[in-house]
């Protein structure tokens, strides 16, 4: 099976990246007019190069410290890197900068060109050259790359060249093929007859004829109707390649380098990264430092947020915030060889996963200072913003494992989690890895509902609150059978989401802590108590009512009566008993009293067959105060049926 990989240049002006492309695969990789003139590479260029089982795309950078960006640009995707050093020369500032940027960007791998050879014929010294190459690669990597003597003039040395670049090609894991198809933009532009195209590598997934994709920042939605690999029609784009896409939909403007182009839902651009962040010895950084961060294809600017405790805010109050005023205006060393978890706050939104690797450099001089890897590619999310104010959570993944990163993005989102979707972006993993992920982090840190995950503690404080909330409302209600359903949730909601709420209910009622009877909530053990006070007062309302009859006071009068006691929750106490029935929204009646005033009206029917209000109200000696919510009761009942403006018996008259 044919293996693919991306190899970029590295290394100083001048030092013979493009003639020693040129000598690998035959392809003049400068393109522009300009760089022929002045015979430098300011922009990138790409050609194929086979290497047996492998075929490889190759990016050629610039090495100007002018073109920087340029460089940083083409290195984002390299799989293996090939640092060119002029034998005649030696290691120069270009090379020590290429050689952070490759590190920063995460490509650990390559092969060192001692390229000119022809030009320092002094053996003695060009072993002190690869040496020293050898040294500064090590430092870097922690490993030494090998070391190839070749000359694009003569050939010499070229097929040992193509022999350690495929043995170092052979060490590389495979880029996922099963995962959402991603291409950062390096160039785009239109050609007649075949729309809007754009080059890039692709970094991870498939993409094919006819696929719907969408190009990220702008949110434009493209089909693709044709792909190239190196200028040849190819049926698929896949990872570790070169491809050229012509897109239906958008314009060349909406697809300009930096944007990047995705596969699948819940991708999103950001303002904000989470990252871990490395510099080179000596960088001094202070909180709000504004810096150029190069991800992918893009470079974007950017200020630096630190942890509180990194800023000298000891305090609280004015004292605190004067101490982190000062603290902010004093530059801080970081060891080069720590990580310091970081903020990117960014002018300009950008498309990233976790593990995403990026370069920072300074606004001004432009140098590079450091790089790093992203954590939480969403951290302009509102709930990550607030947890970070309170300090709440760790500031990075409990250890480097799969499961420990997914737990702790979900757990970052507070109460609003994360569907596995979405995970599935910004933890930059495909499906399978995911799920494994997530199969671990459910045995302690995680819960799913509904292909939703969130954090344990949330559940269990969104359970807690709904108990608690029943606590409250018994404690305030004794006579009360139980709490509006809906009046529960919502009490002990705060902010959390509908989907939460919905798990916490069910685990509630699963575990035998709450119930629910129709419309009401309750406590498992709950039952209404009525003590001796209780007790008096519902005899004293019982005998109200039933004196009162056909014509009882109002709940409200009955609390006049009353003061301090709880009327209306004796009387739904005693309604649930059958003392007393409801009957409109403020009355009661004695339930004898009330079956009275029924065989009376159900008689009166059976004499008349139908009857007006005017005519019961005669008949019964009522005011029509009583009258039309008791007639709109029986209504309600099915012990009349109203017919116009009259009432015949229903089927639930019983007389």
């Amino acid at each position: 099976m044919e293996r693919h990989l991306v190899v970029g240049t590295a290394g100083h002006i001048d030092h013979g990246k493009t003639a020693l492309v040129r000598a690998l695969t035959g392809v003049d990789t400068d393109r522009l007019a300009e760089e022929k003139r002045r015979g430098i590479t300011i922009d990138l260029g790409f050609a194929p190069l086979a290497l047996g089982e492998i075929a490889a795309s190759v990016v050629d950078v610039p090495g100007h410290e002018g073109f920087i960006r340029n460089m940083v640009a083409g290195a984002t995707g390299v799989d293996l890197a090939l640092l060119v050093v002029a034998a005649d020369e030696g290691v120069m500032p270009q090379t020590l900068e290429h050689l952070a940027i490759l590190r920063f960007l995460g490509v650990a791998r390559g092969v060192v060109a001692l390229t000119k050879t022809d030009l320092a014929p002094d053996p003695a010294w060009r072993g002190l050259v690869a040496d020293e190459t050898r040294e500064r690669v090590a430092a870097a990597f922690g490993a030494a790359w090998p070391v190839v003597e070749v000359s694009a003039t003569t050939g010499e040395g070229l097929d040992a060249l193509r022999a350690a670049l495929v043995e170092e090609g052979r060490a590389l894991a495979t880029r996922p093929t099963e995962d959402r198809f991603r291409l950062p933009v390096d160039r785009a532009f239109a050609l007649p007859g075949a729309g809007t195209i754009v080059t890039g590598t692709v970094w991870s997934g498939v993409a094919r004829e006819g696929d719907r994709l969408i190009v990220l920042p702008t949110g434009v939605e493209a089909r693709v109707r044709s792909i190239e690999v190196h200028d040849r029609p190819a049926t698929e784009a896949a990872p570790g390649r070169r491809a050229a896409l012509a897109l239906v939909g958008p314009s060349v403007e909406q697809v300009g380098r930096g944007t990047v182009v995705v596969s699948g839902a819940d991708w999103r651009a950001s303002r904000a990264l989470d990252v871990r962040l490395t510099l080179l010895p000596g960088v001094e950084l202070r909180p709000r430092l504004r810096v150029r961060v190069g991800h992918g294809t893009a470079e974007v600017l950017a200020r630096v947020g630190l942890p509180r405790e990194a800023t000298g805010e000891t305090g609280a109050g004015a004292d605190g915030r004067e101490a982190a005023r000062a603290a902010d205006e004093r530059p801080r060393p970081v060891a080069a060889s720590s990580a310091i978890a970081a903020r990117l706050l960014l002018e300009a939104p950008l498309v990233a996963r976790s593990g995403d690797r990026f370069v920072v450099r300074s606004y001004s001089p432009v140098t590079t200072i450091g790089g790093g890897a992203v954590t939480d590619p969403w951290a302009d999310d509102p709930e990550v913003a607030r947890r970070r104010r309170k300090r709440a959570g760790a500031a990075t993944p409990a250890d480097g494992t799969d499961a420990a990163l997914v737990a702790w993005l979900v757990g970052r989102r507070g109460p609003h989690g994360l569907t596995r979707g979405a995970l599935e972006v910004a933890a930059g993993m495909d499906a399978a890895r995911l799920g494994a992920a997530i199969e671990l982090a459910l045995k302690a840190d995680l819960v799913e509902h509904d292909a939703w995950l969130i954090a344990a503690p949330e559940v269990k404080a969104a359970c807690a609150a709904l108990v608690e909330a029943l606590e409250h409302f018994h404690a305030e209600h004794p006579l009360e059978a139980g709490m509006p359903a809906q009046a529960w949730r919502a009490a002990a909601s705060d902010g959390r989401p509908a989907t939460l709420m919905d798990l916490a209910e069910q685990r509630v009622l699963a575990d035998g802590r709450a119930r629910r009877e129709g419309a009401l909530a309750r406590r498992a053990d709950w039952a209404p108590t009525l003590g001796a006070p209780a007790r008096e007062l519902r005899t004293a309302l019982l005998k109200t009512l039933a004196d009162a009859g056909g014509e009882p006071p109002s709940v409200a009068e009955l609390s006049a009566r009353h003061p301090g006691a709880d009327v209306p929750g004796l009387l739904r106490l005693m309604a649930r008993e059958g003392a007393v029935v409801a009957v409109g929204k403020d009355r009661y009646y004695e339930a004898g009293a009330l079956r009275g005033d029924v065989e009376r009206l159900l008689g009166i029917l059976k004499q008349e067959g139908a009857a007006t209000p005017a005519t019961l109200r005669d008949r019964l000696g009522r005011s029509r105060k009583w009258l039309i919510p008791f007639l709109e009761w029986c209504d309600t009942q099915g012990i009349t049926l109203r017919r116009g403006d009259q009432r015949v018996a229903g089927k639930g008259g019983t007389a």
